[in-house]
């Protein structure tokens, strides 16, 4: 995710915890004709050694697509995943991630391309539609018609972003016609969500989780363990995470200033594993000091 899974974090997290079978990266992107430096260097290989790493490449049609692919197979990539999932109106509006689904042609040049490139596997990640929940079913026929390892899917139109019920009935259908194996992804928060929606699809080939592995960084080694960790097992894997990353931030970014953005973004999505109190409290410090003192109550 933009801003939160970076190498940094990745490497992080698989070492002290784990449980993730493989870390998509945050999505890879043209801008300004060019592709990020950051994002280049977000890949790189040597900030990956020892993380299953698979690169996200966004792009509203072939031509971006071919210009972002070719550029991130220089670094020995064979696994990638295609992003037509962002619901970010900054993008959609550019007719990438969930804005490519109104426009089926756009997602054939890009299939016509994975097609093209054998040596390559793909995946693909997607929602129902931008605007209108019905929108994949245009887009699921050229994508059966594709060889891909898996299709993950977040039963969420685009412009609801993350709110309302995700659509189950739909995402039911999606299982149902897909030629490939389905990841289910969305509002998976607890070792519970996880269970519930295994017993209910039990073909699925896995779970794809963002915002609740943030939360709750323990959550996939605790379904690995079958054992949900209690909270002050918990808490402490958040403040361990935490600490390192500090470090690691504290070695390139010269300004407290700066170093405070950047690590407070950590938290971005732990209110309901810390409680408004302490999540406000580590959010609302105005310089580095008090923002550790929050942080060292948090255990």
């Amino acid at each position: 995710m933009q801003g939160f899974t970076e190498d940094a974090y990745r490497r992080i997290h698989n070492r002290l915890v784990g449980g993730v079978e493989a870390y998509y990266t945050p999505f890879i992107r043209l801008e300004h004709g060019g592709l990020r430096s950051k994002d280049l260097r977000d890949i790189r290989p040597e900030f990956n050694e020892g993380v299953n790493v698979i690169p996200q490449i966004i792009a509203n049609g072939g031509n971006e697509f071919r210009v972002v692919l070719d550029t991130v197979l220089k670094d020995g990539y064979n696994r990638i995943d295609i992003n037509m999932g962002c619901p970010f109106t900054l993008q959609a509006r550019h007719g990438r991630g969930a804005g490519i689904l109104p426009h089926p042609d756009k997602v054939r040049e890009i299939c016509d391309i994975v097609s093209a490139t054998p040596d390559v596997r793909f995946s693909v990640k997607m929602r129902l539609g931008n605007e209108s929940a019905d929108e994949w079913k245009a887009v699921l026929p050229i994508l059966n018609d594709t060889p891909l390892v898996n299709v993950a899917v977040h039963p969420r139109i685009a412009t609801l972003q993350y709110k309302g019920d995700v659509d189950m009935e739909q995402f039911g259908e999606i299982v149902e016609q897909s030629a490939h194996p389905v990841i289910y992804n969305g509002d998976v928060c607890t070792l519970d969500d996880i269970r519930r929606i295994e017993a209910a699809y039990p073909s699925l080939a896995g779970i794809m989780i963002g915002r609740g592995l943030l939360a709750r960084p323990s959550l996939a080694r605790e379904y690995a363990e079958g054992v949900e960790w209690d909270e002050h097992k918990r808490l402490q894997l958040i403040r361990r995470i935490h600490d390192e990353l500090l470090e690691h931030h504290r070695s390139v970014i010269p300004s407290d200033d700066q170093l405070l953005g950047k690590i407070r973004t950590y938290w971005g999505y732990m209110e309901p594993t810390l409680g408004k109190k302490a999540y406000k409290k580590i959010m609302k410090a105005g310089n580095l000091k008090n923002y550790l003192l929050a942080v060292g109550e948090v255990n």
